[in-house]
């Protein structure tokens, strides 16, 4: 019975492996926070319906019924796009230039294998998530420039107002200067410190803060590539992190705290650099994961982050 027992742990870790292959538009989370809380599944066994233009892709992603929303081809415009509860919303040679994805107050989202591009700051993020729960945010490819001032442009993804329940995986993050914000406030605790992310599989690269910047939550980083970046993590606010089997190169600050910020930090690749946060508390996340060798992140985080789903 002992050795069934751990054959079935064993099965049970490999099902959540962050690396599947395969995808379909009906995929559900399997990954992090949003596996928890009975999963985030989005769309899925909803209707399906394909979009090519922003008037299509906006009346599409409305209302709470299930739905699974195909992007095709590129998007442009200078706004930011609604999204209600239980949605999907894949991409299919997709890009959105200048097009942001908003998701607030709303429940049970997906979003996956879309390019998102040099979204102004007068519209918003690239990727807002704000009073939201159990979202998966998947194969997705954030970027802008760094050739205008760093309020040119506004966050790439931020996750903020109490989310719980969030993953974000195997993205790519780069060309920016302000990338991810977890809790939007110092003064913001009693709403933020309730809030749950993932980061698994994700590169960042070219990127000059919020690596992400997190405060008030809880937060699982594995298995992530950080390459060339001005700022690392930084644990914010009582934060309290687990950073595992991640690689830097190219910041002299991977990992440190603000305001009584702590991280446990085990397996890591600093690059020669030094972690500077405070040993926290948060040392076991609620669900189960596989590990990559530190030795082995950088070479299949970085083959396969971003918009490089076939489905």
């Amino acid at each position: 019975m002992k050795w069934f027992a751990t054959a079935l742990t064993f099965l049970a870790v490999v099902s959540a492996s962050p690396f599947e292959k395969r995808a379909s538009v009906s995929d559900v989370a399997t990954v992090g926070y949003a596996t928890l809380n009975g999963g985030t599944t989005g769309g899925s066994g909803g209707t399906t319906t394909t979009v090519t233009t922003l008037a299509a892709l906006t009346s599409a992603v409305t209302g709470d019924a299930k739905k699974i929303v195909i992007i095709s081809g590129t998007i442009t415009g200078n706004t930011v796009v609604k999204v209600g509860s239980n949605t999907s919303i894949i991409g299919r040679g997709a890009s959105l230039v200048g097009v942001g994805l908003r998701v607030i107050n709303v429940n049970n989202v997906i979003i996956r294998n879309i390019k998102i591009s040099k979204v102004l700051a007068e519209a918003g993020d690239a990727i807002g998530v704000q009073a939201a729960h159990q979202v998966w945010l998947d194969h997705l490819d954030l970027s802008s420039d760094r050739d205008h001032d760093k309020d040119f442009y506004d966050g790439l993804l931020d996750l903020t107002h109490g989310v719980t329940g969030i993953t974000v995986t195997n993205s790519k993050l780069y060309n920016h200067w302000k990338a991810s914000l977890v809790g939007h406030s110092d003064s913001n605790g009693s709403e933020d410190t309730p809030i749950t992310v993932t980061y698994a599989n994700n590169y960042w690269t070219n990127l000059n803060s919020r690596t992400p910047s997190f405060r008030f939550g809880h937060g699982h980083i594995f298995n992530n590539v950080f390459d060339n970046n001005n700022d690392g993590i930084n644990t914010r606010d009582g934060a309290q992190l687990l950073v595992e089997n991640n690689v830097w190169t190219g910041t002299t600050k991977p990992l440190y705290e603000t305001d009584e910020g702590f991280a446990v930090a085990r397996g890591n690749d600093f690059g020669g650099a030094a972690n500077a946060a405070p040993v926290g508390t948060f040392t076991q996340a609620p669900y189960s994961y596989t590990l990559l060798p530190v030795a082995s992140v950088r070479a299949s985080v970085v083959a396969g982050a971003g918009a490089t789903l076939s489905l």
